[in-house]
């Protein structure tokens, strides 16, 4: 992602690849967006480099193409960001709209995470170390978000869904993440 790459009021990011999903709505009016959660993913579980992440978010997913992905057929879910494992930032939903990432969840004794918050998806999973690629571009991405919006915090889907959602993960090194989680 190239440097200073901010994203502007019409809510993209210059630097990321732009893959629309359909996933998304209004936010409500005078919500601003003060929360960046941290998600990690991976399809089939476990495994990398695939294409099924972004067929989810675009919901194009085969589900005869994998056992789990029948057990997930019909799911409608988004996120703002996608960073691989190789670094590449992909952006799915506009900033200014609500994407469907975060599911049942409250920060702060809010409820509704989504209303109020961007979500940063990165391909992996609670057993593996993320790479070295996805925290710099990570770290990027946080510092573009942080100079467009008012962010409060920076947290983790286990953060605002706790029993119910575990990642990032254990292996997810948040002394590595430039805007330290709250």
């Amino acid at each position: 992602m190239p440097e200073s790459a901010v994203a502007d009021d019409t809510g993209w990011l210059p630097g990321a690849r732009r893959v629309p999903s359909p996933n998304f709505d209004e936010r409500p009016v005078l919500e601003p967006v003060c929360l960046i959660v941290i998600h990690s993913i991976s399809l089939p579980p476990g495994e990398f480099g695939g294409p099924e992440i972004i067929q989810l978010f675009t919901n194009c997913l085969d589900p005869k193409a994998h056992a789990y992905f029948r057990e997930i057929e019909g799911l409608r879910v988004s996120a703002h960001f996608l960073v691989r494992r190789n670094g590449e930032c992909i952006q799915f939903v506009n900033c200014n709209k609500r994407a469907w990432h975060a599911g049942v969840s409250s920060w702060m004794e809010r409820e509704a995470c989504n209303d109020f918050s961007i979500g940063v998806e990165l391909e992996g999973c609670d057993q593996l170390p993320f790479e070295d690629a996805q925290y710099l571009s990570l770290n990027q991405l946080l510092e573009d978000l942080v100079r467009r919006y008012p962010i409060e915090a920076v947290v983790g889907h286990n953060d605002i869904a706790p029993g119910r959602k575990t990642d990032p993960g254990p292996c997810f090194d948040w002394s590595r993440v430039s805007k330290a989680r709250a």
